[in-house]
């Protein structure tokens, strides 16, 4: 299940918890993220992975026709936490950072969830 809530005018909370991501949960979460990033300017996302399976080839179809409105959708945010127990998706998440321009993405274990929010929250301080 891929859970997404706007917590706040600036903020959404992503929470993945799927066995699998089909065709169908991709393009109703990317729709959902869109939507509900509308008007959001300077965010912060903040991302839960208790488990990431691979998507299908499907949900990678899906994700690339909506490549143009997902750029456009990474300039509404400034910074983005990662949580997550699985050191390879941490380390991912440190790499796509450094790829990402205008986009700081930190990773942090699951376990360090107050880490992580104070991390967003400093993002308002910077600004």
């Amino acid at each position: 299940m891929i859970t997404i809530t706007k917590t706040a005018a600036n903020r959404i909370d992503m929470e993945f918890d799927a066995s699998s991501i089909d065709e169908g949960t991709m393009r109703a979460a990317l729709e959902e993220l869109i939507e509900k990033a509308d008007g959001i300017e300077h965010g912060q996302l903040l991302y839960r992975l208790h488990h990431f399976p691979w998507p299908s080839l499907g949900a990678v179809a899906v994700k690339l026709e909506h490549l143009p409105k997902l750029f456009r959708l990474l300039g509404k945010f400034d910074r983005c936490a990662i949580l997550s127990d699985e050191a390879w998706l941490r380390k991912a998440a440190d790499i796509e950072g450094a790829l990402i321009p205008g986009l700081e993405m930190k990773a942090f274990a699951m376990d360090e969830a107050e880490a992580a929010e104070a991390w967003l929250a400093a993002a308002g301080s910077n600004t």
